[in-house]
């Protein structure tokens, strides 16, 4: 899915997002890997200094 594509997605409220599709947003806004803890993804910006905590909760 297009990176726009999926923004507008998330903004129209939708709670169907994947977990692959909300990494990739993040990644799309300058967010890396970090490290994983468990099922827990973590996500550093070199930016912003709060961290993005993903769970890949199937």
């Amino acid at each position: 899915m297009k990176k726009q594509k999926l923004l507008q997605k998330v903004l129209s409220g939708t709670k169907n997002v994947r977990f692959s599709e909300a990494v990739a947003l993040a990644e799309a806004f300058g967010f890396r890997l970090d490290r994983v803890n468990g099922s827990y993804h973590i996500l550093v910006h070199p930016e912003i200094p709060e961290l993005l905590n993903f769970q890949n909760d199937s």
